[in-house]
């Protein structure tokens, strides 16, 4: 919402040198958040003035444009110049350019005198133009940054202005206002309005405010006006869709007359753009009130208005001037031609106020909050008067602002008012909440007087009555988020000073702290963050094919996956099943941007339906549900585990003089599952394996020691990297960090650092080609024995000298007493039982 400061000023006590920063700075101590300021003079500056054109002289061109050249006065004749600058004539004449050809001799326009600074930073100096020295220029509203319009000059006196020649213009036109922009949560739809707005100042400065409703004078009773009536035959959860229409009935009016500068200028800072004078009157008032109002052509309208619910197929033309189909949930203004507008989000072209309406119908209803946000979805239709139906309006303004349109009008647009009215509806019932003397203060913690919490509830506008230990409280009708003693105490709170409140941090009970799971987490993504890669986030709404592909290792099996109801895109429809799909996304993005060499991982949840999905029914509001039924609801949830999963593509480190860069190649991808292992001390066993998202010779499985797979690793699909246009050889792995945690001890052991010497032997066992190097691996550590701290495999060889359908496996063995220095012989001795045990189970022999 944004405030205009000299209309906040009508109705709060705001001091005369306060900035828009200064209000937004008070409004946040009751629980506004400041959102931005809008301030004409941070883009505009003068010297800007009113200016008579004393005679034009047309130069046709050679390029065919025929340029004006024009003396305009810009001080009164015989007055001095008091304004002094290069460029600016002591004479009080300034000869000036101008291409517009909308304005005539005697016209009074707006001059930007040299030295002033126009919005887009367009500075004003005299310069030789067109074979002239032009001192100035005469502004459109486009260039002062007050409109749209560029189709000529600004002439004073077609917005009703007949100003002393030399008069500040700024002033004039209201540009040395500010307003100061706020975030209006949806529970406080009243302060969509100057009405609350000013209110809520009051309360944070403790000073008077000043209710606009209580300067109009609008009759209590209303009777013999235009016929209405209210047909809701299908209410949205039993609550009628207009329980209130207010109509009043304006003749004789000529809308082709200007809005007032003063007008033209608030609905500007406020965000709205003048449009005509009946319009703006409307906007005004809804801005002022925080009731929206609607005009209809009352010469359009045929027959009596009835609210009622759209039917199946119908349609309306828009004042967007778009034809929309209906639905029967939404709730129309019809007369006897159709619908005439979608209550409370547009209205109509049919019944749309033009140039020659002469005769007003005013609207000021009251709809219900649903109907208005579903049909404002539903059509796509945000507008200003939807954004307050929707949050709640008050029941009781209705009148009243249709009596300030109607005041207005006659005022501003010459019409006359009928005496006659109409007013037709229910007022809906009061709210009552009881709320206990210490209430309050056991909820926020600190203890309010009795003084202070009757006085916050009254300033609220509530009715306070003392009964027993406690209040019996009637909300005001503006505040329909205020059902229950818990939403007083807020208010309490809130008036009274969040300031008020003591800061005291809560002391952690001794033993509490992070839990293993936290830990764990912790522990993993700060490793994979410490070993270069960066941590990114994607969302996590995929394709079916995205699932299909990477959800499941095998090539056409089935992998269930859970579909939106609603998706932001329908080519995203699914929940996740594999972290890769975004992440590959996101390295996509990243290519296409120039951005070659990356190393990134992401962590998060991954989405694996059951065979219960949901339940039949969702259990009532306002009771704990049965420990049967939040069993049910659990058993519906699909199973969330913890997934991490990493792509690298392009090479391992910038190029540098001297420095070759390596490409990330299957064996980093490995590596990083390994140290995944090692943080959480978790032996994982990489093996040979086959995943229709990898390269079919280049992916890895990897695994614990009990079998259980936790993921798979390696060289990317070449058919996959080429439909993502990533570098081919790129490589990825994903790992169930749930399924590690699981296996994870709870206190990794370190191992004990041996001061004794270690000896190395290396040993190449030639075995069949089909036996997995990490089998071989794994039986030299067995046979071994315990002297073995370390093998590992360093070559692998296949060709001449190596017999068809074998291979050479060259492991390095690292062998350490714990207690002595081994002699040469136990470490030969420990070899040859490993290569003995490989003997027997493979037929390795040595090369």
């Amino acid at each position: 919402m944004r405030i205009p400061l000299s209309w906040l000023r009508e109705f709060a006590e705001v001091p005369a040198g306060a900035t828009a920063e200064d209000v937004m700075e008070e409004l946040v101590k009751v629980g506004f958040e400041e959102e931005d300021v809008h301030r004409p003079t941070d883009t505009l500056q003068g010297p800007v003035v009113v200016g008579q054109v004393l005679s034009i002289v047309k130069e046709p061109q050679t390029n065919g444009k025929t340029i004006n050249w024009c003396q305009v006065r810009v001080v009164p004749e015989g007055a001095e110049q008091t304004l002094t600058g290069e460029g600016i004539d002591p004479s009080g004449v300034q000869g000036i350019i101008c291409g517009a050809h909308n304005f005539v001799e005697g016209d009074k326009v707006v001059v930007t005198l040299p030295g002033a600074v126009l919005p887009g930073d367009f500075r004003i100096s005299a310069r030789k133009t067109y074979g002239h020295l032009s001192a100035g220029m005469i502004a459109s509203v486009r260039e002062l940054g007050i409109g749209d319009d560029h189709d000529g000059i600004l002439v004073l006196s077609r917005i009703g202005l007949d100003p002393e020649i030399g008069t500040d213009a700024m002033e004039l036109l209201g540009l040395y206002d500010q307003a100061a922009e706020i975030n209006v949560t949806p529970d406080r739809g009243y302060a969509f309005s100057i009405r609350g707005a000013a209110r809520e100042y009051a309360h944070a400065t403790g000073t008077t405010f000043t209710d606009p409703a209580s300067k109009v004078q609008a009759p209590d009773v209303l009777s013999g006006g235009y016929g209405v009536k209210l047909n809701d035959d299908a209410p949205i959860y039993g609550k009628p869709g207009c329980d209130r229409f207010v109509a009043r009935t304006v003749r004789g009016v000529d809308p082709s007359r200007p809005t007032p500068p003063w007008m033209a200028s608030r609905l500007r800072l406020a965000g709205i753009r003048s449009i005509s004078l009946p319009v703006d009157i409307s906007n005004y008032v809804m801005l002022e009130l925080g009731q929206p109002t609607h005009c209809y052509d009352l010469d359009k309208l045929s027959g009596d208005i009835v609210v009622r619910r759209a039917t199946a197929g119908e349609k309306i033309t828009t004042l967007d001037d778009k034809e929309r189909t209906l639905d029967p949930e939404d709730l129309l203004i019809t007369d006897d031609s159709g619908a005439i507008g979608i209550a409370g989000v547009m209205g109509g072209a049919a019944t749309e106020v033009g140039d020659t309406t002469s005769n007003i119908l005013v609207e000021a209803a009251h709809f219900d909050e649903v109907s208005i946000s579903r049909s404002r979805r539903r059509h796509k239709l945000p507008s200003e008067a939807s954004k307050r139906f929707e949050r709640g309006v008050d029941w009781h303004v209705a009148g009243i602002a249709a009596q300030r349109v109607v005041d207005l009008l006659v005022e501003l647009a010459g019409g006359t008012a009928d005496d006659a009215g109409t007013d037709v509806g229910t007022a809906p019932e009061t709210v009552t909440i009881d709320l206990p003397a210490a209430f309050a203060a056991a909820r926020i913690g600190i203890d309010f007087t009795e003084e202070q919490i009757v006085t916050a509830l009254e300033d609220l506008g509530a009715a306070v009555e003392k009964h027993g230990d406690g209040w019996t409280v009637t909300a005001p009708s503006w505040r329909h988020d205020l059902e229950t003693k818990e939403d007083l105490s807020e208010e309490i709170a809130r008036l009274v000073g969040y300031d008020k409140i003591p800061a005291t941090l809560p002391v952690a009970p001794p033993g509490r702290g992070l839990t293993r799971l936290q830990q764990q987490r912790r522990r993993l993504i700060q490793a994979l963050a410490d070993a270069g890669l960066t941590e990114v986030l994607s969302y996590p709404f995929v394709s079916k094919a995205a699932n299909d592909t990477f959800g499941v290792a095998e090539q056409g099996a089935a992998r269930p996956a859970l579909k939106l109801a609603n998706p932001i895109s329908e080519e995203q429809g699914f929940l996740r099943t594999s972290v890769l799909p975004g992440l590959i996304e996101v390295a996509k993005r990243n290519h296409s941007r120039g951005f070659r060499d990356l190393a990134i991982f992401e962590s998060g949840l991954v989405f694996l339906p059951g065979s219960t999905m949901g339940t039949a029914s969702i259990p009532p509001l306002g009771a704990k549900p049965a420990d049967e039924v939040l069993d049910a609801l659990y058993d519906g949830v699909p199973d969330q585990p913890f997934h991490v999963a990493a792509v690298l593509t392009g090479h391992d480190s910038p190029a540098a003089a001297g420095h070759e860069p390596r490409l990330w190649d299957w064996a980093d991808a490995l590596d990083i599952a390994r140290l995944a292992g090692d943080v959480l001390g978790v032996d994982l066993v990489v093996s040979q394996g086959s995943h229709q998202a990898f390269h079919p010779g280049r992916a890895a499985r990897l695994s614990l020691r009990t079998g259980e797979t936790v993921g798979y690793g390696g060289e990317l699909h070449p058919k996959l990297l080429a439909a993502s246009d990533m570098p081919a050889r790129s490589v990825a792995l994903e790992i169930n960090a749930d399924a590690l945690f699981d296996a994870a001890p709870d206190v990794i052991v370190a191992r004990h650092i041996s001061t004794f010497p270690v000896a190395t032997q290396d040993v190449a066992l030639v075995v069949p080609a089909d036996v997995p190097a990490d089998d071989v691996l794994a039986v030299l550590r067995e046979g071994a024995g315990e002297l073995l701290e370390d093998v590992a495999l360093f070559d692998v060889y296949a060709g001449k000298g190596i017999e068809d359908g074998k291979k050479s496996l060259a492991f390095g063995l690292r062998f350490r007493a714990a207690d002595r220095t081994l002699t040469a012989d136990e470490a030969s001795a420990a070899r040859e039982g490993a290569v003995a045990l490989a003997a027997e189970r493979f037929g390795a022999v040595q090369r």
